[in-house]
């Protein structure tokens, strides 16, 4: 018997930044598998079986300020634009009601998230802002430490968050706006979850134990995320899944790249499984995020080669349903609450 599609919801995908450095904001060719440079259009969306896609609205940390704010409504309007485009493939979402919705309709439900505390100028109104927009999750940083709160990589300057820091993660709870603790040092990742009483998502992450990468999660966080109730999106970027890739890079890149698979990104899923259980792993690939992907990973529409490694390890179809998508639309549903009363008060 064939294998089972197992829908995607992803939690991390950089197309609109590539449409803006390479198309000036066009949206036009994503609807044919004409641009060879993307990972990401919509025969391969359909072909990894895609049910919903947090679109990343980045933008690069030499935004600051009100450019930065700027360059993020830009982003925030190439999702807009690209869901008006193709009304028959995207459906604009904001809640886990919206997501089951695109599910009936076959549509792919599109969600944003920000990715970086530097792109609210430090500024709740400005965040605030964002979610009315239907911005559902910040990354508290990218690869850099801002007033708030220490990056994985770069400047310890506050050994974690400081006082602003959980005053932000308290807002954003208060209107549903969800904690994203990929790109965080593990110190910020153990205080946002000291200050959190939300749910949390790791939008595209790996795990430390497997690949000690400042980027990915080590155990004793993971395991905090059942009594969290949060997912933690395992990424398919080579330097965060390889050991070997990881050297490779910090050593100069001499030589060939070592080569990075499919079956590596399953098993930092199985690990992430194993220390925090089932009900609190998902996928985000961070495709168009990095130039190249693992073997067998190669686009978004190669997701359900991942399944298929994972089925050949004896994943049953339920957990494999729970890992693709039903986890990461749980902890959606869990902040809508919040989410809605913050849109329907207006304050």
């Amino acid at each position: 018997m064939d294998n089972l599609i197992i829908p995607v919801f992803d939690g991390h995908n950089d197309l609109p930044w590539e449409c803006r450095v390479d198309r000036g904001y066009s949206v036009e060719d994503i609807g044919q598998e004409t641009c060879k440079t993307l990972h990401t259009d919509i025969p391969k969306l359909r072909r990894g079986g895609y049910l919903a896609q947090y679109w990343s609205a980045w933008v690069d940390a030499d935004f600051i300020g009100a450019d930065a704010v700027v360059a993020s409504l830009e982003q925030i309007d190439c999702i807009y634009r690209m869901c008006d485009r193709y009304p028959q493939t995207f459906r604009f979402s904001t809640t886990a009601a919206d997501v089951r919705e695109a599910m009936r309709e076959g549509r792919i439900a599109s969600l944003i998230g920000i990715e970086g505390g530097h792109q609210i100028a430090n500024n709740l109104a400005v965040l605030r802002e964002y979610a009315r927009l239907g911005v559902r999750y910040m990354t508290l940083t990218w690869n850099n430490t801002n007033e708030f709160a220490d990056a994985a990589v770069g400047e310890c300057r506050w050994h974690g968050i400081n006082d602003r820091g959980k005053e932000i993660i308290h807002e954003m709870n208060r209107i549903g706006m969800m904690v994203d603790l990929s790109h965080v040092s593990a110190d910020t990742m153990r205080d946002a979850l000291d200050a959190t009483d939300k749910p949390v998502i790791f939008s595209h992450s790996s795990c430390f134990a497997v690949n000690p990468h400042p980027r990915n999660v080590p155990d004793d966080v993971l395991e905090r995320i059942p009594e969290n109730g949060g997912v933690v999106m395992i990424t398919a970027v080579p330097v965060f899944v390889s050991d070997a890739r990881r050297r490779w890079h910090e050593n100069g890149e001499q030589g060939e790249p070592p080569k990075v698979t499919v079956q590596m990104v399953a098993d930092h899923i199985e690990h992430a499984r194993d220390i925090a259980g089932v009900d609190h792993v998902g996928v985000g690939g961070d495709f168009d995020g990095t130039d190249v992907m693992p073997y067998g990973l190669g686009n978004v529409g190669e997701y359900q080669n991942l399944f298929n490694e994972l089925r050949s390890r004896g994943w049953s179809e339920e957990d494999l349903n729970k890992l693709g998508w039903r986890n990461a639309l749980r902890v959606l549903e869990v902040n809508d609450e919040a989410y809605q009363e913050f849109m329907d008060s207006g304050k």
